[in-house]
């Protein structure tokens, strides 16, 4: 799955335990009426992939749905839902957050809503 938006929010790396790190970004998509706020994850090796693009870029972000089951200690269950980020593309309107890094690969048209000057009846 992806997804085109705004980066709002980039959190440092966190090292959860010696064999596991993860950063949490949040992407904002304003493609339709109210603009929707979705964090993502990246771990291990990928907590990187976001370093490149400051807040405010347009970004594509590749991403897996995933999701787990956890009982608490009184034996209630909870289900949990992650996006799992694993390739970041930046789009027309991005820069890189410094210049010394590889430049990434674009696309050239963003997910854009309806306007009413459609003629479609829907």
């Amino acid at each position: 799955m992806d997804i085109t938006g705004i980066l709002k929010v980039k959190s440092e790396a966190q090292q959860v335990s010696d064999k596991f790190k993860k950063r949490d970004f949040v992407l904002t998509d304003n493609s339709s009426q109210y603009p929707q706020h979705i964090s993502f994850q990246l771990t291990q090796d990928k907590c990187n992939l976001i370093d490149v693009y400051n807040v405010g870029a347009e970004i594509k972000v590749h991403f897996n749905l995933r999701g787990r089951e956890w009982a608490s200690p009184q034996g209630e269950i909870k289900y949990f839902n992650t996006l799992e980020a694993w390739r970041i593309e930046g789009g027309a309107n991005s820069g890189p957050a410094n210049t010394s890094s590889t430049k990434k690969e674009g696309f050239s048209e963003p997910i854009t809503a309806a306007t009413e000057s459609d003629d479609l009846p829907f």
